[in-house]
């Protein structure tokens, strides 16, 4: 076997918000199997809130982290889906994805406002999380 034989997770969903002039940042941590599962996931997150402005997101898969994606979903280019990674992967995690949504609350929070809002209730939102060590299963023929 290739690679490492262990990987850390999310236990389960958590979440967090945060205010930021008057935007509400909704954030949604959980553990995915695979990039449907995620797909999944996204489009009901978006439905529930389908009021939002912008549904964020960044997700890590495989058991070294090597698959990874991040998306600003109409925010300025890397201010919502790349802090929401780094957070991701700053703590270790791989099958693993954050979803933030974004209430705009009618003041612009400019690039780093929106990269702070981001980065905080993400981090917020896997903290929140307990993590799990999971084994990487190869089927033997």
């Amino acid at each position: 076997m290739n690679g490492p034989d262990h990987y850390l997770t999310l236990a389960e969903e958590s979440g967090a918000q945060l205010r930021e002039k008057a935007s509400r940042f909704i954030a949604y941590a959980f553990p995915i199997a695979d990039e449907d599962d995620f797909k999944q996931r996204l489009e009901a997150l978006a439905a529930k809130h389908h009021d939002s402005r912008h549904v964020c997101y960044a997700w890590v898969l495989g058991a070294g982290g090597e698959r990874h994606r991040a998306n600003d979903a109409g925010e300025p280019n890397g201010t919502a889906g790349a802090p929401i990674l780094r957070h991701l992967q700053g703590a270790g995690l791989t099958f693993a994805a954050v979803v933030v949504v974004r209430y705009f609350g009618g003041t612009k929070l400019g690039r780093g406002g929106l990269v702070r809002a981001y980065g905080d209730v993400a981090r917020e939102a896997i903290a929140a999380n307990r993590t799990v060590t999971g084994i990487v299963q190869e089927e033997l023929r």
